[in-house]
């Protein structure tokens, strides 16, 4: 009887033994195929973070405050101007002075860039984040009476403003957004970088926020589907 539960004892230290070293072996398998397959699976989360709406021709295209140091967001906005989507652009940017700001600076690179001065639209603000912006901007499409706008943003900034633009801007807008290359941010490799691994995260972090702040506030927009990917930039093609 003692030898039989011995036996028994035995038989069941010995499964145990052998469903840890399963249970580890399946930990350290997939940790490994994890490794090995973490360049697309990362890639996967940049690219699927940029998204581009289709473009039909609006009232007014926006470039968002806040361009990089090669005004990427500015040669977007011009290509666009160049190819007819809007009459006019609309230079938004943060007050830095009582008598300058970066909406200043953005003019100049869109006159640079060949937008004629007399087709844009300066908008000075003191907004500390995008929703704050987007609400300084909605009074401004009121105003010239507006009922369709193109955002141009970066492309690691264009989920969380479509999702902030979609919220703030009444039922009346169609808003589509558009996310212009930038020099600091890879989307490709982007874990591979200082710059774009702040960015990426920065954003992940404002998206938090972003819900946060607008939740209980309904999607006013019928928002068109986006394309997601870094180079699908609407029916025209424009890189």
């Amino acid at each position: 009887m003692t030898h039989d539960l011995r036996g028994r004892s035995f038989r069941v230290q010995s499964g145990g033994i052998i469903s840890s070293l399963l249970g580890l072996l399946f930990v350290v398998v997939f940790c490994a195929v994890l490794y090995l397959a973490r360049g697309p699976l990362l890639r996967l989360a940049g690219e699927s973070w940029i998204i581009d709406d289709p473009l039909d021709r609006a009232d007014a295209i926006i470039v968002l405050s806040d361009d990089n140091f090669y005004a990427d967001r500015a040669t977007r906005a011009a290509d666009l101007y160049r190819h007819n989507m809007a009459p006019v652009v609309v230079a938004s940017g943060r007050r830095l002075r009582p008598y300058a700001g970066i909406a200043e600076l953005m003019e100049h690179d869109l006159v640079e860039r060949g937008v004629p001065k007399d087709k844009i639209v300066r908008v000075a603000h003191n907004a500390e984040n995008t929703r704050e912006e987007a609400q300084a901007l909605v009074q401004q499409a009121l105003e010239h009476k507006w009922r369709s706008v193109i955002v141009v943003t970066s492309n690691y900034h264009t989920r969380r403003a479509r999702y902030i633009f979609l919220h703030v801007f009444p039922a009346q807008f169609q808003v589509r957004v558009t996310g212009s290359h930038d020099g600091d941010f890879d989307p490709e490799h982007w874990w591979q970088t200082r710059q774009s691994l702040k960015a990426l995260t920065r954003e992940f972090a404002g998206m938090i926020v972003a819900i946060w702040e607008l939740r209980g506030h309904p999607t006013a927009i019928s928002a068109t589907p986006a394309v997601v990917g870094r180079y699908a930039l609407g029916p025209l093609q424009i890189v």
